[in-house]
């Protein structure tokens, strides 16, 4: 059944904060199954990409294509070394907080997804307390969705929603790599 609804712009008049964390995958996807869910009803969501600069994502080539979406990439095109963050890692990171606090509070969002923000903080490419402090000053309306394994747990007790991903098998263990338009 193919439908098309023209469902008029609509607004939250509570926005959450929701977590998807864990060593499981699909954190991302839920995540972008939530701002698809949000588009459909005529919502306006900005995702902002930490530690994913220069990394190819289909989902990117698709959103940016759509009405009421905006997308913000940070990072390198390269894996970052927990053990070595280097400087300009933790500027791009700070970098993306920015853009996540002028989403928050713009007024131009309903929904604003940290897309491995968890990950940014763990490393210590970001202190957990700023992200703390942006969800304390995070307006009423907005949704915040912090994505990625290794959430703090003073995050998790600021939440309000929180979904663990737990990987019972993943085929990456017998040596299937990520495959384009599937895991990326």
């Amino acid at each position: 059944m193919n439908e098309s609804h023209d469902l008029p712009s609509a607004s939250l008049t509570t926005g959450l904060v929701e977590i998807f964390t864990g060593d499981g995958k699909g954190k991302t996807s839920a995540a972008l199954g939530v701002a698809l869910r949000a588009l459909g009803y005529g919502l306006r969501v900005s995702i902002i990409y930490f530690m994913k600069g220069g990394f190819p994502s289909s989902e990117q080539k698709v959103l940016s294509q759509l009405p009421n979406v905006n997308l913000s990439r940070f990072g390198g095109m390269y894996f970052i070394d927990p053990n070595n963050v280097e400087e300009s890692d933790k500027t791009q990171a700070r970098e993306a907080l920015k853009a996540v606090r002028k989403a928050t509070t713009s007024g131009k969002y309903d929904v604003v997804i940290l897309d491995e923000v968890n990950v940014a903080t763990a490393w210590g490419l970001l202190s957990t307390d700023d992200v703390i402090q942006l969800i304390k000053d995070k307006p009423k309306k907005v949704e915040l969705i912090l994505t990625g394994r290794y959430a703090d747990d003073k995050l998790i007790e600021l939440a309000d929603v929180v979904t663990e991903m737990k990987e019972i098998k993943h085929p990456y263990k017998k040596g299937l790599l990520s495959r384009e338009g599937i895991d990326y």
